[in-house]
This record gives structure tokens, C-alpha cells and sequence, in this order.
């Protein structure tokens, strides 16, 4: 693809819908029986198609979203990496999680039976792109990229906000899924709003994948438990991602963690999901005036859609009315020749104690370039300001490089508090940033997300498309490849790990 003339699909029919989900249907098993190390090779076949087709991805996703060229061609290699990661993965096999115990008669709970469990895709999965990421949480991200390689079918739903970016990526899968050998059905995209919410509802769909707003998200949740067979729904919703800097660390650092707060609210126009809305700071610190200074200077940046925009200003009018809240940047906008706004960065002021007082409107997400300044008096008072914090994907600390003694007990108390709120807990930097690494927990308590034992990011994410099933006393000839006695997949396993131990045998002596 070198050019942009993609055409726009017009929003699917039912009767569409009908055909897209029997081809997935009838996938499902065919993906399924593929080996490990077959599908990996479709997931680097994804890969190398994106990459030979970067340039009209990337020209494509300049002229809809109005984000730069460097930030969008990295984010489509991190799409590229994400894609080989999970196909590492597959070929280490340990994403299967096979469990053996032989059959003992001597068990120490009495005569067992041979149990062989491992992991099998739950079926066709349908994924909700996301707005601010229109590749990495998009047609070829990091949803897809888990499901296809837990063995599940994608039905995804493009975001109305990049609608020719995602056509464009939507040719590329599925040519690429094509030519690598991949059954007809194994991945397809719908496009509006009935056709997102019918397919949810659809009993061929087995599990589903969200990124964006608490009130979009929170319908779509609803949906897939009313149903009469619900199913896991996986959202990422609504995250404040408070900050805290503690004396300590402002005699050690003021100003660098002044520009790396402003550097990281303002990223993106504020668009990310790991934005630090709040940052909590000692009181009469002269940090505040000094981030100040640096969020009058931040240039307009382009909101992705206009009705990002009209949320994101409704949202600071809200915040910036509340009892107890002084502005200190009022931020501007003006309609670019997009005709979607550009917006510089809002800044308030206000205390900890009013910040739990008023936490029903200040402790809730502004998507967009906007932050609060929470001054405290006392440790209590961040205690405070984070136990009043709804679920959310991270908290930050910034602490002195070496803590005092009686600083580690005071952070040791707060970091308990904090990993009970979000799912990431950051340490003298920022969340703006999320690696994508096997370790990776991008995910946290509602409404941060609504399955918070999972992430939506790094290579255990493949984990929410696929669910245990154990085969006891079954003839070797009837059992799955990953728990037949040969292992001829080489599957990593744990073999007659119960009972093995002489507590064990001494505790029912």
C-alpha cells in the first residue's frame, strides 16, 4: 500500500454481520487445531505485511488523527513487536500452563485418577478498538494480537474516529492471514454502533475486548453479563492515575520532576489512558509554580475526535467549578483546519482535604491535557486522597534516590494503600509509557478495567482468551497433543507436582 485512497466501508448490515459471525463460528476449531508454532508463524506473517506497508498506514493515520509521524510510525513497530511477542510465546508453549498428575493409587488422599489439564481457546472474540491508539489498541493491536494467538477468531470493531486507518490496517490482516495459510473466518472488521452492540450480543461470540470511556464501557459490560449465557468482558475504562512527590524527592529533584509532569499529562493532548491526572505535592512547594510556568508554554495539540473535545471541556468546566479548586492555566481551544479542536493544557489547584471532600467530581478521569495539584499537609492526607481513589491503572511515588528510615515506613504504608487502588505502581518517573514486556500489568480495579486479574498489555494477556480443561483417565488416543504422554509439541509441563511433598504426608499421618 503506498497510497491513502482506502474507501470507507459503510456500516455493517445485519444480514453482513450474519455471514461474518458464521465464518468465525466455523473458524474457531479450524484456528484452534493449529499448532502453537503454526500460528505463531501467521502472527509474524501479520508482522512483516504491516511493516511492508507502514508508509500508507502511517500517511493514512496523519490526515485522521492529527498525531505526528514519529509517534504514529512507533507505534505501529510496537504494533509489529507485539505481534512476534505473542508468537514467541507460542512457541515456548508455556502460555498452555499443562498440569499432569499420573495416576497414583498410593495419593496420599487416597487413589487418584491421571488428570492432564491445559488451556483451549474460549472461541471468537469481539474486539472494541480504541480511539487514542489507532494501531497499538486498534484493527492490529494488542487485543487481536492476544486472541489470534490464544486460537480465537477476531470480529473487530473499528473506531468511528479512524475509520479509513482502520480499513486500511483491516485489508493488510486479513490479506496476510490469507496468503500464511489461516482459515476463512479467522478475522474480520465490522464498522457502527448496532453492529457492535449486536454482535456482543450475539451467542457466537465468546468473549470481548474494550478501551475507552466508563460510560461506553460500562453499556457494553452490561450487555455481555445480561446476556442469557454471559460472557467475560474485558474493559479498560476510566484511570485518574494519581502521582505523589514527597518532600524528599523535591530536595533532591524539583525541577526535573516538574517538566516530567507536565511532559507526561500533556502527551498526546492528554489522550492517554496512563495520564497522571492528579498529582498530590508538600504544601507552599514551589513546584506548583514552576509546573505552572511550564504548562502555559505547551503549544495547542489536535484532540482525536470533536466529541473527545466536547467531553474533555464539559469535564474541566465540571472540575474547575468545584468548591475549593483554583485554576492556574485556563486552557485554550481553537478549531484547526481538521475542523477538530486544538486545545493548550488546564491546570488547577486544589488541597487534599478538598480533593476527598469533592472526590464524586475531582477524583474522575479528564481525557485530555488537563491536571490537578492536590497540596497536602500530611502523609494521612495522601493516605487519604488514595483510599479515595476508585480503581485505576497506576500510582506513581516519587521518592529521595536513598529514603531516610523513617521515610520507608511512611512510603512502605502508602505503597500498601496504592496496590490496593491500581494494578502498576511507578517509582520516580512516569506511567506515560507502558513497556511491553512479559512482566507488563496494564490493568487494574474497576473502573480501571472490569477484570482486574488480567492486562490488556505484554504477552500474559493471552490469558484472558482461553480457559483450563482437565481430561481425567482419558485413552491416550483421545487426548489434545500439549497433554498426550509423548509431548510430541515438546509443551512445557508440571508433572506429578501434588503430593509430593513430605509435609504433605506428614500433615495427613
Amino acid at each position: 500500500m503506498t497510497d491513502t485512497t482506502h474507501s470507507i466501508e459503510p456500516d455493517t448490515t445485519d444480514a453482513q454481520l450474519d455471514r461474518l459471525l458464521d465464518a468465525a463460528a466455523a473458524a474457531a476449531p479450524l484456528w484452534e487445531d493449529r499448532t502453537p508454532h503454526d500460528r505463531a508463524a501467521v502472527l509474524v506473517a501479520i508482522a512483516d505485511a504491516l511493516e511492508a506497508h507502514a508508509d500508507g498506514l502511517v500517511a493514512e493515520a496523519i490526515i485522521e488523527t492529527g498525531l505526528p509521524q514519529a509517534r504514529l510510525s512507533g507505534e505501529l513497530n510496537r504494533t509489529c513487536v507485539q505481534l512476534r511477542m505473542f508468537a514467541e510465546e507460542l512457541i515456548d508453549g508455556t502460555f498452555l500452563d499443562v498440569i499432569i498428575d499420573r495416576a497414583d493409587p498410593d495419593f496420599v488422599l487416597g487413589a487418584r485418577p491421571d488428570l492432564r489439564r491445559y488451556q483451549i481457546p474460549v472461541g471468537p472474540v469481539l474486539v472494541f478498538a480504541a480511539s487514542n491508539f489507532p494501531f497499538a489498541f486498534s484493527v492490529a493491536g494488542t487485543d487481536t494480537a492476544s486472541a489470534l494467538a490464544a486460537g480465537c477468531p477476531v470480529v473487530l470493531k473499528a473506531h468511528p474516529g479512524h475509520p479509513r486507518t482502520s480499513a486500511a490496517t483491516a485489508d493488510v490482516v486479513a490479506g496476510a492471514l490469507s496468503a500464511a495459510g489461516a482459515p476463512d473466518g479467522t478475522f474480520a472488521l465490522i464498522s457502527g454502533f448496532r453492529a457492535g452492540t449486536r454482535a456482543l450480543e450475539d451467542p457466537r461470540i465468546a468473549a470481548a475486548a474494550f478501551t475507552g470511556s466508563v460510560a461506553g464501557g460500562r453499556a457494553l459490560f452490561d450487555i455481555a453479563a445480561a446476556r442469557p449465557n454471559p460472557i467475560p468482558f474485558f474493559g479498560e475504562l476510566g484511570s485518574v492515575n494519581p502521582a505523589v512527590v514527597t518532600a524528599g524527592a523535591l530536595d533532591e529533584r524539583a525541577e526535573a520532576i516538574a517538566s516530567g509532569f507536565v511532559g507526561s499529562f500533556t502527551l498526546g493532548a492528554g489522550q492517554f489512558c496512563t495520564k497522571p491526572g492528579i498529582l498530590l505535592v508538600p504544601a507552599g512547594s514551589p513546584i506548583t509554580d514552576q509546573i505552572t510556568t511550564l504548562a502555559q508554554q505547551v503549544p495547542a495539540a489536535r484532540m482525536l475526535t470533536a466529541k473527545i473535545a466536547e467531553g474533555y471541556h464539559n469535564r474541566i468546566e465540571e472540575a474547575a467549578a468545584a468548591p475549593g479548586v483554583e485554576v492556574l492555566v485556563k486552557g485554550t481551544a481553537s478549531t484547526g483546519e481538521s475542523g477538530v479542536p486544538e486545545v493548550t493544557p488546564t491546570l488547577l489547584r486544589t488541597t487534599a482535604e478538598q480533593l476527598v471532600a469533592q472526590a464524586d467530581t475531582l477524583l474522575e478521569e479528564s481525557f485530555g491535557p488537563a491536571a490537578i495539584i492536590a497540596e497536602y499537609g500530611t502523609e494521612d492526607e495522601v493516605n487519604r486522597v488514595l483510599n479515595g481513589v476508585d480503581g485505576t491503572l497506576t500510582v506513581t511515588v516519587h521518592t529521595r534516590t536513598e529514603p531516610t528510615p523513617d521515610e520507608r515506613e511512611q512510603l512502605r504504608s502508602l505503597t500498601r494503600i496504592a496496590a490496593t487502588r491500581a494494578g502498576r505502581l511507578v517509582f520516580n518517573g512516569w506511567p506515560t509509557g507502558v513497556a511491553v514486556t512479559p512482566a507488563q500489568h496494564h490493568g487494574g480495579p474497576y473502573p480501571a478495567t472490569t477484570a482486574v486479574s488480567h492486562t490488556s498489555v505484554g504477552t500474559t494477556a493471552i490469558r484472558r482468551f482461553l480457559r483450563p480443561v482437565t481430561y481425567q483417565d482419558a485413552p491416550e488416543v483421545l487426548l489434545p497433543a500439549p497433554i498426550q504422554e509423548r509431548n510430541p509439541l515438546a509443551i512445557p509441563r508440571t508433572v506429578n507436582s501434588a503430593g509430593q511433598s513430605s509435609t504433605w504426608g506428614r500433615a495427613q499421618s
